[in-house]
């Protein structure tokens, strides 16, 4: 796997992810109470011996470019880094990244300066677990120009993902984003021929694009080259090549999860509390993930009753009742309080107990919240100021609003509070 540079595409401006996206990039997002996004296919690199990795990005990149400089240190008897590459405005490129393909194209000269065989192109915003060794050796095996990783869908997902048609030697032979009617019936495939037994592959007839790409290096630099105008991969440069390359489908049979829009994440976030095993855990120790090292005290719970819940190191939880919620690092819950149903990132920093003793005499909220406040289906974002019963309930079932002044949004009926913001005492929402 030395001879594999992996890059790891951070998105755009995160408009689906918005407001978590305000201040942040995409792939630095909090996840699971201490990780990142972007830890995930970092991880999933590391422990398939990729340790060359591009990150391209070009919004809010500060944090994300500070989170992988504490986090990723390769020694130095090693070649290995991770590195953001963050847009740039150039006399041959005065655009910033017009897409998937035109971020690679605008580093192609750095990337070509490695003496590699392949490109691993990956996703920053999904959660799984994968082993790219074997996703690259059926890449080799196949002798294959591009190797896609695919997954295995039903018919009633299938039209909402960019589906692929095969051959019976696993060759891609046709695309269509997302297909309805009779045009989906068409892309039907039998999906054995990748190794599924044929029960499961009468009910999943389907195979979608995962955005996990290999390339031979010398295609993916003809491609970019010749086709300045194509800027993203899974609708122009891959569809393009299809008639003149040997492009073959990889099946991954596993967990998968696009947590790209609001929902998707709070949905994939609460998830990991399942019981007795969630369907992605980050409880495996042949394959970790990995995530900067913070040196934080233990989480201290003072006649907390706490259900079916993930507890992020150093919180102080007083009294309170915390129930199928993800709580971030340093997150502060005082008395009376009740949790449910929520994604709280906790906080960057404490504040020194004389600070929040003389912000309560002024009159000023303390980070974490405040005393006999509810929370329920929401996502509450790093350092907000929660004040005295507060009660965050969505209680008009409105499914989207705007209110940022006032320190939310609401997105797919999930209530959001800002990173910063600051909650009154005694407010409703």
């Amino acid at each position: 796997m030395k001879r594999v540079l992996g890059i790891i595409l951070g998105g755009g401006a995160g408009t689906r992810l918005y407001p978590l996206t305000k201040l942040r990039a995409k792939p630095a997002v909090p996840l699971a109470g201490k990780y990142r996004l972007i830890d995930i296919p970092v991880s999933n690199c590391i422990n398939s011996d990729i340790q060359k990795i591009y990150v391209l990005t070009q919004f809010n990149s500060a944090s994300l470019n500070r989170h992988l400089t504490r986090a990723y240190n390769f020694s130095a008897i090693s070649d290995g880094f991770v590195e953001v590459l963050a847009a740039q405005q150039t006399a041959e490129n005065p655009q910033w990244f017009q897409g998937t393909a035109d971020a690679v194209r605008q580093y192609l000269w750095l990337m070509q300066e490695w003496d590699v065989d392949e490109y691993l192109i990956l996703s920053g915003d999904h959660l799984y677990r994968m082993d790219y060794s074997l996703f690259i050796q059926r890449h080799r095996e196949t002798n294959a120009d591009i190797t896609l990783s695919v997954i295995p869908i039903d018919e009633r997902r299938a039209s909402s993902f960019g589906l692929m048609k095969i051959d019976d030697h696993g060759r891609v032979v046709d695309f269509s984003e997302k297909p309805k009617g009779d045009a989906l019936k068409q892309m039907q495939v039998d999906t054995t021929t990748l190794g599924l037994n044929p029960e499961e592959a009468r009910l999943k007839p389907y195979i979608a694009s995962m955005g996990i790409y290999v390339f031979k290096k010398d295609v993916l630099c003809k491609l970019l080259e010749q086709n300045p105008e194509q800027t993203d991969f899974g609708k122009e440069i891959l569809p393009g090549a299809a008639k003149d390359y040997n492009i073959q489908a990889y099946l991954f049979d596993d967990y998968w999860e696009d947590i790209g829009t609001i929902e998707a994440f709070y949905e994939a976030n609460l998830a990991l509390t399942q019981q007795p095993q969630p369907a992605f855990s980050f409880y495996n120790e042949k394959y970790p993930i990995y995530t900067r090292a913070r040196y934080l005290p233990p989480t201290k719970l003072l006649d907390s009753e706490v259900k079916e819940s993930i507890i992020g190191e150093g919180c102080i939880l007083k009294d309170c009742l915390i129930s199928h919620s993800v709580l971030g690092v340093r997150t502060r819950v005082e008395s009376g309080c009740k949790i449910e149903d929520t994604l709280a990132m906790g906080a960057d920093y404490y504040e020194p107990f004389a600070e929040r003793e003389k912000n309560k005499q002024t009159g000023k909220i303390p980070i974490g919240i405040g005393e006999k406040s509810t929370i329920r289906r929401a996502i509450v974002d790093k350092n907000a100021r929660i004040g005295r019963e507060v009660m965050i309930l969505n209680k008009d079932r409105v499914e989207e609003a705007n209110r940022e002044d006032d320190g939310f949004y609401i997105r797919s009926g999930i209530v959001v509070i800002l990173k910063n913001a600051v909650i009154p005492d005694g407010t409703v929402i």
